[in-house]
């Protein structure tokens, strides 16, 4: 097949990429770099050395992975966007060109605005693009668990059966979002319901948990194609701050009392999941969600597992209860069902078998380009916080009408 992949340069969209290319389909990315532009404006890096876009590209055609084209540009630049879509004329778009932090979205005004105006009209520039150039496309769109939100009665896959005054519907779950980042995914996933509904586009929305690791078969041909490792306390995942500290010898510093639960699984499984969703495509007019995590921990037994890993190497650790800049529960029920990957062929990979070799051995060797103050926490929910800025400020000021400049290309 021939597949865009928006946001290929970013965490889930560099292994997805290399993996559907690797496995026989045409591959187009399409970024505008504005993920490497943030780590400038929060003065934060990937605990791992990433490459140029280019040079990644470069890189896996030396090893035998072959031609990715590439695509310059922004979602929010409609003419872009569109001659992309009109050119390659995809047969499935995976979707992943988001400002996808949590804590990001809470630091003010300026970036929650940001935020749903880079998603949620992006989102939509998409939508008409494929409904005017690639009606017949299967959008693979992702989104998170964070929709959800940790209500009292188990999470079913997207939709729930409600029986009301006598009368019965199956109607979209409740949504609980609790930042300003999942709040602009909830409004994705109304505008694509919609788009499928009226326009007999057909999409698959991908809830997705937490995401670890750094590892797949083909991010290990070369060091030029390592995945990012983000550790700091904006874009980094708990998992991989406590990996961190583990790694320095700082405390584990648990938010509260630990009882936060949530979904997870490993990139391997992420790149997995996107390529079942493409080969088993939703059908015209259908708008679908499969839950894409494989395990629930709370951050208790999170910092537990990587205690006990840490002790194997020899590394002594300690938890600190630290208290908590969200606003959420930290006690609650969560019981998500995630079945609907595992009934078209997802073979998941399991936390205790992937902790060591694909989080604390790669912290443990990059450990000299931490940097300790990243991982405090500084952005309140309460009260957001603006960051100083770092070489001047290069953030995502205000919405603009889309970035130009678009190139083709690798």
């Amino acid at each position: 097949m021939k597949i865009m992949v928006l946001g290929g340069d970013g965490y889930c969209g560099w292994p997805t990429s290399l993996h559907l290319s690797d496995g026989g389909h045409e591959v187009v990315i399409v970024d505008s770099f504005v993920r490497r532009q943030i780590d400038h404006e929060l003065g934060v890096q990937s605990l791992t050395p990433v490459a140029d876009l280019r040079e990644r590209l470069r890189a896996w055609r030396e090893v035998g992975g072959g031609h990715i084209d590439l695509e310059v540009g922004d979602l929010l630049d409609w003419e872009f966007l569109s001659g992309a879509v009109r050119r390659h004329r995809p047969d499935a778009v995976v979707h992943f060109a988001e400002q996808r932090s949590a804590p990001y979205s809470m630091i003010g005004r300026r970036h929650a605005v940001y935020t749903q105006h880079n998603n949620v009209l992006g989102t939509l520039n998409l939508l008409f693009a494929l409904r005017e150039f690639a009606p017949d496309c299967h959008l693979v769109k992702l989104g998170t668990m964070g929709e959800y939100g940790t209500p009292n009665i188990d999470i079913e896959e997207g939709f729930i059966e409600i029986e009301h005054n006598g009368r019965r519907d199956r109607l979209p779950f409740p949504k609980q979002p609790g930042s300003f980042y999942h709040l602009s995914k909830v409004h994705d996933s109304h505008n694509v319901d919609f788009a499928c509904r009226i326009w007999g586009l057909g999409a698959t929305d991908l809830n997705q948990g937490i995401v670890y690791g750094t590892v797949t078969p083909q991010t290990e041909r070369d060091p030029r194609l390592v995945n990012r490792f983000d550790y700091d306390e904006v874009w980094g995942t708990v998992l991989n701050r406590f990996c961190i500290q583990a790694a320095i010898g700082h405390p584990m510093t648990v938010y509260g009392t630990g009882g936060q639960t949530r979904g997870f699984l490993d990139i391997r499984d992420t790149v997995r999941c996107v390529e079942l969703a493409i080969l088993n495509p939703a059908e015209a007019g259908e708008f679908r969600v499969f839950n894409q995590f494989t395990e629930e921990f709370n951050l208790a037994e999170l910092a537990g597992m990587v205690g006990e890993a840490a002790g194997e190497l020899g590394i002594s650790t300690r938890v600190e209860h630290t208290p908590n800049p969200r606003v959420e529960a930290e006690d609650h029920y969560y019981n998500a069902r995630h079945t609907r990957l595992l009934d078209i062929g997802l073979e998941p990979h399991y936390l205790n078998e992937s902790l060591l070799d694909s989080l604390l051995n790669i912290a443990l060797l990059h450990r000299d380009r931490v940097d300790p103050a990243a991982v405090n926490p500084r952005v309140d929910w309460r009260t957001g916080q603006r960051p100083a800025p770092q070489n001047g400020d290069l953030s995502p000021a205000e919405p603009r009408a889309g970035r130009t400049g678009a190139r083709t290309g690798p």
